[in-house]
């Protein structure tokens, strides 16, 4: 660290270039540091921290804001019902994992729910207001005209997975395809021969990603694949529900059925004790997220499990890095998932 002189008493409030000079680093650095980019090495990050204790420095957000037409918050919206986020673990875990990559920031986090059109347009007018500095968007829909929306505004975004294969914004996302494929490979390999499936919205890419996947692997394994072993859900407990009864009655020989989530084949399990089945010496079943849920089910529920929360905290590091550089290219990364096998296949 380079030297400075010590301030005099009355010599002004220190300034982001006398932080600057003490740190022996550029005042952009120093921003960027202080903004809570990840874009800075951990050891530049304890050189600037140093200097900004050293002199006192306290960044003037109200001068800021004006100059750089920053907000120090950043919003994520759920474009679902809060009955959704507080019932599936999902969304949970998503918000953990951004709340732990925001916790040395300064930046505030809004969580907006868009239930309808009417809120819909409440919080496009809401951004057009340039109210926060980016938006990271969770459930997306194939149909829903928030991304595009966003897209118009010129607010940077990264989306929890995406709306098709070609997406033109950034996005992390699991591998579902492959987290699909892998849990059917393991009842084809354990000697199951009728798979069921039961999917979530087919309007939302990780719903078709997940079915893909499933196909993909009765394909690979020269299997058939019935439509009446197909069951479309939502991602609920009683969307499972439903699903696991029609299932049983178009094809009440299944022996096993993947679902793609664990709430959804929590809800597929009651059903099947209801009907006498055993799991998983008559039905295995396997879910999707390893969610908290698969480990209380009885028996404890077989699961893809993919890396929510650090899913949350990528995209946060994203969503700084496009704050900070709005010309960079935008970047799409997807995330390995894992079978975890328990008691239910």
């Amino acid at each position: 660290m380079s030297s400075t002189a010590p301030r005099r008493p009355g010599s002004g409030r220190p300034t982001l270039e006398e932080v600057a000079v003490l740190a022996g680093v550029g005042r952009g650095t120093v921003s960027r540091v202080i903004n809570g980019s990840p874009r800075v090495s951990d050891r530049t990050r304890a050189v600037v921290e140093q200097a900004v204790a050293e002199l006192g420095y306290v960044p003037n957000r109200a001068a800021r804001t004006l100059v750089t037409s920053r907000t120090d918050a950043i919003a994520l919206v759920v474009p679902e019902a809060e009955t959704r986020l507080f019932s599936e673990p999902y969304f949970a875990d998503i918000i953990s994992g951004v709340c732990a990559e925001l916790s040395d920031s300064e930046l505030q986090l809004l969580l907006i729910l868009v239930r309808d059109q009417r809120e819909r347009d409440r919080l496009a007018a809401y951004l057009r207001a340039q109210r926060v500095d980016g938006v990271l968007l969770v459930a997306v829909h194939r149909e829903d005209p928030l991304p595009s929306t966003l897209e118009e505004l010129r607010i940077p975004v990264v989306l929890a997975g995406r709306r098709a294969d070609h997406e033109s914004l950034s996005y992390v996302a699991a591998d579902n395809l492959g987290g699909a494929r892998a849990a059917v490979r393991h009842l084809l390999a354990a000697g199951r021969q009728r798979i069921a499936t039961i999917t979530g919205p087919l309007d939302m890419e990780v719903a078709e990603a997940r079915l893909a996947g499933y196909r993909a692997a009765l394909a690979e394994a020269g299997e058939p694949q019935a439509a009446e072993l197909v069951g479309l859900a939502d991602f609920t407990e009683q969307g499972g529900r439903a699903a696991m009864r029609e299932l049983l009655d178009r094809a009440p020989d299944l022996d096993a059925v993947f679902c793609a989530s664990d709430v959804l084949a929590a809800g597929a399990l009651q059903v099947l004790r209801a009907a006498g089945r055993r799991v998983p010496e008559d039905v295995a079943l396997i879910g999707f997220d390893d969610s908290i849920v698969a480990r209380h089910t009885d028996p404890p529920l077989t699961s893809v499990r993919q890396p929510i929360a650090e899913l949350g905290r990528t995209m946060v590091r994203l969503l700084l890095d496009e704050i900070a550089d709005p010309h960079r290219p935008r970047r799409q990364l997807v995330l390995p998932t894992e079978l975890v096998v328990r008691d239910s296949g």
